[in-house]
C-alpha cells in the first residue's frame, strides 16, 4: 500500500536569475567606482584657479609640490632644495622624456616656486607644467574681458 502525502513533492532547484542580477549589479558598481578613482602623486595643496587651463595626460610624470610654508615634496616625500637635482638626474637617466608637474599652493611664495623651477630646468627637463584648478568652460570670463 502506498501512502500519499498531502504536500506535493517538488524537486529542489536553485534560482539562477536573481543570482545573475546581483552579480551584474556588483560588476557595474565596481566598474563605476574604479573609473572614478584618480591617482594623485603630489601633495595636497590649494591650487590657484585659472580660466585657460587644459587637461593633460599624466603618463610617465613626476610631481613636485610647494606648500604654503615653502616645503618641497617629490611626489609625496618631503625633500630639500638640494635634493631636487639628484632626484631629477635619477629620473632623467631612466626616462629623459618624463613630464614634470609643479603644484604650487595658492599662498606659496613666488620665489619658492621659481627656485624649484630653476632647479628642474637645470637638470635638462623641458616638459614642465604647472597644475591649476581649471575653470575653463565653466563660464568664468578670461581676465581683462
Amino acid at each position: 500500500m502506498e501512502v500519499a502525502s498531502p504536500i506535493p513533492k517538488k524537486k529542489a532547484r536553485i534560482e539562477i536569475i536573481p543570482l545573475i542580477d546581483i552579480m551584474f549589479f556588483l560588476l557595474a558598481s565596481f566598474m563605476m567606482v574604479s573609473l572614478s578613482q584618480t591617482t594623485m602623486k603630489g601633495m595636497k595643496v590649494s591650487l590657484p584657479t585659472g580660466s585657460s587651463g587644459q587637461t593633460q595626460s599624466k603618463k610617465d610624470y613626476v610631481s613636485f609640490s610647494v606648500d604654503r610654508d615653502g616645503y618641497i615634496y617629490f611626489d609625496k616625500t618631503q625633500i630639500t632644495y638640494e635634493d631636487v637635482a639628484p632626484r631629477l638626474r635619477g629620473v632623467y637617466a631612466i626616462n629623459p622624456e618624463a613630464k614634470i608637474f609643479v603644484r604650487g599652493d595658492a599662498e606659496a611664495l613666488h620665489g619658492n616656486v621659481t627656485r624649484l623651477l630653476d632647479q628642474i630646468r637645470s637638470t635638462g627637463f623641458n616638459k614642465i607644467a604647472f597644475e591649476i584648478k581649471s575653470q575653463a568652460g565653466v563660464g568664468v570670463p578670461a581676465p581683462g574681458k
